[in-house]
């Protein structure tokens, strides 16, 4: 796997690459000018199991607030920079634990090495990133478009500048809102580098159209063994975000823990609001640490059955439902109190 052979890169307290599970990555949506809005977000998205936080510096007041941000978070803060050389600057020295460049960006050579200089005086990783909607004329020229190849020699070519300047203290970022564009990219690029990469499908889209996209790339780039950070790109709350990698990481069987909750698809049989009952358990069970399958039955027909495989369940009747064990009944409760006898259950698990 291309993953276990990747460099060890340390951000903050944590450490990706070599092996290392993959972290989930999200980027604040709030200015990172204000504080306490930014802080509440990152909180948020502790909360849902986010594990490196980016947010953007365009100012030099985002930077220099990165600074009391950073007192009040628990994860590793990434700054990210377009353009002007010294947000890099001012976001290290305010303690980023990371930042992301695209050097193609920052325009010349001076101005890249003054933010590699700091960079490694403080053994700050340097994330290259480089998207699709951003690729040199001249690369667009060489490959007839905007291609795979394009982007991984593009990335390849900053990363060498980098490189060329004494720093390699780096992990790579790819991105395409094309999703199997970018797959090719990343399986190209995984032959070519053992930088850990950072994997996502950019401009993805609404929850909706978002999920899919990031779920079907993020699933072939990471069952090949590529990739080492993810993110699912979300037009929206970004705890969403979290929820999906997670999901994702989980259907891949590249995280534990967690519940899983399966629910049938509903039909003519059913007598209760499945659609909003299985709603809420998914959201309910976000509150336990526990590594279970919790199903989620229309019917007292087969619900029993089907739910054989998960740990507990519920199945609903004609204003009463079921709670099961292993596919055995318990016991018959009211619909109403469905909800509440599940999460009891879960609250006591043992």
């Amino acid at each position: 796997m291309y993953r276990e052979h990747t460099r060890v890169v340390q951000i903050g307290d944590r450490k990706i690459g070599g092996g290392n599970p993959i972290l989930i990555q999200s980027m604040t949506n709030t200015r990172t000018e204000d504080v306490e809005a930014t802080v509440e977000q990152i909180l948020a998205l502790e909360a849902a199991g986010c594990e490196i936080v980016r947010c953007t510096v365009p100012t030099l007041e985002a930077a220099e607030a990165l600074k009391e941000i950073k007192k009040r978070i628990h994860i590793p803060l990434v700054a990210d920079i377009h353009f002007d050389y010294k947000m890099a600057i001012a976001a290290m020295e305010n303690g980023a634990d990371k930042i992301r460049i695209n050097p193609g960006n920052i325009g010349s050579i001076e101005k890249i090495k003054a933010v590699v200089d700091v960079a490694k005086e403080r053994n700050i990783p340097i994330r290259v990133g480089v998207n699709s909607g951003s690729l040199e004329k001249e690369l667009v020229e060489k490959y007839h478009g905007v291609t795979a190849e394009g982007l991984v020699e593009s990335a390849l070519d900053k990363v060498k500048i980098i490189e060329d300047l004494g720093y390699d203290n780096l992990v790579i970022s790819i991105k395409s809102s094309d999703v199997m564009m970018c797959v090719k990219a990343h399986e190209l690029l995984a032959e070519q580098t053992n930088y850990p990469l950072h994997v996502g499908i950019t401009e993805a889209g609404t929850l909706y159209s978002g999920n899919i996209k990031s779920a079907v790339g993020l699933g072939i780039i990471l069952y090949q063994g590529i990739g080492d950070t993810i993110r699912v790109s979300l037009t929206g709350d970004p705890v969403e975000e979290i929820k999906s990698a997670k999901r994702i990481l989980k259907t891949l069987n590249l995280r534990k823990g967690g519940i899983e909750v399966v629910s049938c698809p509903t039909c003519g049989r059913t007598k209760i609001d499945l659609i909003g009952l299985a709603n809420q358990v998914e959201t309910m069970v976000q509150e336990f640490p526990l590594d279970i399958k919790v199903a989620v039955m229309g019917c007292v027909v087969n619900g029993p059955g089907e739910a054989k495989e998960a740990d507990i369940g519920i199945a609903g009747g004609k204003g009463e439902g079921l709670l099961i064990k292993k596919g055995e009944i318990v016991k018959k409760v009211p619909e109403a109190e469905l909800l509440s006898v599940l999460r009891e259950e879960l609250a006591n698990w043992k």
